[in-house]
């Protein structure tokens, strides 16, 4: 699978970013990345319902996995409702 490398390094790229999630009691796990460069990740514990959620993924998540994996063009949620 050509993706598994890509799904490595959004991996490695939420592992210095996690104890921060992990602090407030949350957590991210890829999911998948798509052709077009979208990272699919789901957002785990207190980060699945939490009201800032949206905030994090775009401001924290997102910026960390786009920093580290160029490839990647947009990150988002499978389980948090837009």
């Amino acid at each position: 699978m050509a993706n598994d490398s890509l799904i490595k390094q959004v991996e490695e790229a939420l592992n210095t970013i996690r104890p921060y999630l992990e602090a407030d009691g949350g957590n991210a796990k890829v999911i998948d990345v798509t052709e077009d460069g979208i990272a699919q990740i789901e957002l785990l514990g207190a980060c699945g319902d939490c009201p800032m959620s949206a905030m994090t993924l775009k401001a924290g998540i997102e910026q960390a996995v786009k920093n580290a994996v160029p490839e990647i063009v947009k990150v988002e949620a499978v389980n948090m409702a837009e």
